[in-house]
């Protein structure tokens, strides 16, 4: 069994093949950076444009690495949302395009489950049940997954998520876009004892907040001006850093698990990898998280959640389609 699977979200577009049996054989990422970096931002017109472009050349290419034809895909995978409405529709489209035409099922994907299923892509991989903290540019999440598609949310963010904030203060320190990855590496030249950011609602249940930072860092930059940025880039990635933390310490302490997954593009953060570590040894907890390139949105982890999704018989044989910009319900389902 192959699953082909289609990511084009937001700013990356991305094919990938899955085989139930050899495991990964082929993926593909084409990152937008370029495009859109003249703009500080995503652009979500010229992100559609730009998939158009790229994703049958993927396709081919992902064929090729994989040794396959599209004759061998048993079904098709695609992000149907979260993400760009745009964006969605052009992997939708093809997605059905092509399971129309080769008479496959195609299978809507919701993007933050695939994020939280991409550590069983590798060799060590949790069971269920286990609580996820999923941070991206767009969500802030704390899952409790008792089975494959049996999610409660825990918590979310109530205004920025995470990446959202790593990117609005990068802004403000005048990073270049993409703006998350800009200030954590400025973050590595600071003083982290001449600021101290506060921590919000890291006393008080599982739900986030991270936009009053935003404007703690500007009124910082304001004060202190340009050469303080390093310092209060520094200030800003620990509050963040000790808040997710904390929220899932908090997480893992109510609910009773001691199996903690991490995924999303925030993941990748090290600071924030290496204060997880430390949190499983203090509580003797296990945590999972993909390799980097799994962090950010790629077609892998939609091409096995779609073949997880598969398995269960959610798929469909007909021509029509929906994409979701904000998502469909609160179980990460579709």
């Amino acid at each position: 069994m192959k699953i082909l699977g289609i990511e084009t979200s937001c700013d990356e577009t991305a094919i990938a093949i899955y085989d139930d049996q050899q495991g990964l054989l082929a993926h593909i990422v084409y990152s937008q950076t370029d495009v859109h970096a003249l703009y500080g931002g995503v652009v979500p017109e010229l992100a559609a444009r730009d998939h158009i472009r790229k994703v049958l050349p993927l396709l081919q290419q992902a064929c090729h690495k994989a040794a396959c034809e599209v004759q061998d895909i048993t079904a098709i995978a695609y992000t149907a949302g979260p993400g760009l409405a745009g964006a969605l529709m052009v992997g939708a489209a093809i997605a059905k395009s092509l399971a129309l035409a080769l008479n496959l099922p195609a299978i809507a994907v919701h993007h933050m489950e695939a994020h939280l299923l991409a550590p069983f892509l590798e060799p060590r991989q949790p069971t269920f049940p286990f609580v996820a903290l999923l941070v991206s540019g767009g969500h802030t999440l704390l899952v409790l997954v008792n089975d494959l598609g049996k999610y409660q949310i825990l918590g979310e963010s109530l205004d920025d998520a995470a990446g959202e904030a790593f990117d609005k203060v990068a802004k403000i320190l005048s990073l270049p876009y993409p703006g998350g990855k800009a200030l954590a590496d400025l973050a590595q030249q600071g003083d982290s004892q001449r600021f101290l950011f506060p921590r919000p609602l890291i006393k008080r249940g599982l739900n986030f907040s991270f936009s009053g930072l935003k404007t703690h860092a500007t009124n910082v930059l304001k004060n202190y001006g340009d050469k303080a940025r390093a310092d209060i880039a520094t200030a800003f990635q620990e509050a963040v850093v000790d808040t997710l933390i904390a929220k899932c310490k908090r997480a893992l302490a109510q609910t009773g698990l001691i199996q903690l997954v991490i995924a999303g593009g925030v993941s990748a953060n090290q600071l924030l990898r290496e204060r997880l570590v430390a949190l499983g040894k203090d509580l003797q907890a296990a945590i999972y998280y993909p390799r980097l390139e799994f962090c950010t949105d790629n077609a892998a982890m939609v091409a096995y959640t779609g073949y997880r999704r598969f398995q269960l018989g959610n798929f469909d044989h007909d021509l029509t389609f929906k994409v979701y910009p904000r998502g469909r319900g609160s179980n990460l389902s579709l």
